[in-house]
């Protein structure tokens, strides 16, 4: 007779009969579709989760050229390190149902959202360079800073961290300027619409209001906006100063222009396009075997469609060749958080189950006599997420909280504001917070700017943005 271990590694029969010894099977809803109940999960369904982001955040620095080639299939095992046991002890209705639940609610149109974005800011390319005066290089980070909520913080940093390190070219302090570009463009300013960073847009898919984060987030951002940009400003003018020649604009280079400027315009029709799925209510549904989805949602996909593909025909092949457009990133993406949505499903059922499932005492941390605590939602999840990933890390503690879009909208705001600003400000306490942070160290150090360790980055986030995320709890959290 043939046997788990017989059949399977060895590390991967142990997981199976932990999670097996540790869950009885859940049963079937009354309608006939499958339910996963979480309340009857052990804690080792969740070690695929900690290990797909473990993965993500350690090998890139420990085992580099592995990683490059191969983070696909590391991807790959972690989901079958789900999938594989819930086919075994669930069978293949629930597990049909989960998979499909998760691809077509929330994977399929996260990742149409990114490609959209990547592909329209891709196409606009800012020709010519400024000379990297103080005063010019904190105007592109507010810039970058208002325009991320807009293009989404991969597309604002991929449009001006080219045209920020020619404009600093000539300086030889230009490490501090790259740092506050990665706290400002490439997290922050990203924290007002879905369309900025993607932990919002999970949350719009949840059923958060589109304008509910630019109402609830603005005055935060904006506070640490200011107090960063003033930072940054009075920093490089010391730096400035001991400069031996003044910065001069780059050799070469003319006038500031911008190509591809349809893609703006597709821009504002990517905006227009999750605008309508959001206000746009027909009552048409679709099943698919017991996952309802709704027409107003799978139009919005095939608008994004559409606007990414008019983005290529319209835009010229040698711009985007000059702005060194490439699919990798998006291609990077789309493979690394299939596996996140796969082992995210057990973890998000277990804290749905709340104080009763395996991972109450989370949910006990974050709240108190029964009340969930807004600084302690802050901190947890914004401390998660500077480790790991953050859209994943979004959807824990939305979950935790209880995950009701209607209840944490108008019942208790501070709460997902909390949820909210802790994902997408935090991202920017390590290099592996956030994916642009990574993309910015790679190209800084590709034009011969040598960033800070991994450690050596957090020194500085832990010197300006630790105190500013405090004062934030202060203002808006106690």
């Amino acid at each position: 007779m043939l046997s788990l271990r017989s059949i399977l590694p060895p590390k991967v029969a142990l997981f199976l009969c932990l999670a097996a010894a540790a869950s009885p099977v859940p049963a079937l809803a009354a309608e006939g579709a499958p339910h996963l109940d979480g309340g009857a999960l052990g804690l080792p369904w969740v070690i695929p989760f900690a290990g797909m982001l473990l993965s993500i955040a350690l090998m890139p620095l420990l085992v580099p050229r592995f990683w490059h080639h191969h983070f696909g299939k590391v991807s790959a095992f972690w989901a079958l390190c789900i999938v594989v046991p819930f086919l075994l002890f669930f069978g293949p209705a629930l597990t049909a149902y989960e998979l499909l639940h998760t691809l077509l609610l929330e994977y399929i149109p996260f990742i149409i959202l990114l490609l959209a974005l990547f592909t329209v800011a891709g196409g606009v390319r800012v020709t010519g360079a400024l000379a990297g005066s103080p005063g010019v290089n904190t105007a592109i980070l507010a810039i970058g800073t208002a325009i991320a909520s807009l293009m989404g913080t991969t597309g604002a940093a991929m449009l001006l961290i080219r045209p920020l390190i020619r404009a600093n070219e000539q300086r030889r302090h230009k490490v501090h300027t790259i740092v506050f570009f990665i706290f400002l463009v490439a997290n922050i300013g990203g924290s007002l619409t879905p369309l900025g960073d993607p932990p919002l847009f999970l949350g719009f898919l949840k059923g958060v209001a589109f304008f509910w984060p630019t109402v609830h987030l603005l005055a935060p951002m904006a506070l640490c906006a200011v107090i960063l940009l003033a930072a940054y400003y009075v920093l490089d003018r010391i730096l400035h100063a001991r400069e031996t020649d003044p910065p001069v604009r780059a050799p070469g280079t003319g006038r500031i222009g911008i190509e591809g400027k349809v893609n703006i315009l597709l821009l504002l029709a990517v905006v227009g396009a999750v605008l309508l799925s959001g206000i746009w209510k027909p009552g048409v549904t679709f099943e698919v075997y017991h996952v309802t989805v709704e027409l107003q949602n799978l139009v919005r996909d095939l608008l994004l469609l559409g606007i990414a593909f008019l983005s290529l025909r319209l835009t010229s092949e040698t711009s985007r060749r000059a702005n060194a457009f490439s699919w990798d990133p998006i291609l990077e993406v789309a493979k690394l958080f299939a596996g996140i949505f796969v082992t995210i499903i057990p973890a998000i059922a277990i804290l749905r189950a709340g104080t009763d499932g395996a991972l109450g005492m989370v949910v006990a941390a974050v709240n108190q006599n029964g009340q969930p605590v807004p600084a302690a939602y802050f901190w947890a999840t914004g401390l998660l997420s500077s480790f790991l990933d953050n859209a994943p890390t979004y959807l824990v503690f939305f979950n935790a909280a209880p995950g009701d879009a209607q209840h944490l909208m108008y019942g208790t705001p501070q709460v997902l504001a909390a949820i909210s600003a802790g994902a997408v400000f935090m991202g920017a306490n390590t290099y592996i917070g956030n994916a642009p942070n990574f993309m910015v160290k790679a190209i800084a150090e590709e034009r011969g700017i040598k960033m800070p360790s991994f450690f050596g980055y957090m020194a500085w986030s832990g010197a300006f943005l630790i105190p500013l995320f405090a004062l934030v709890t202060l203002v808006f959290f106690r």
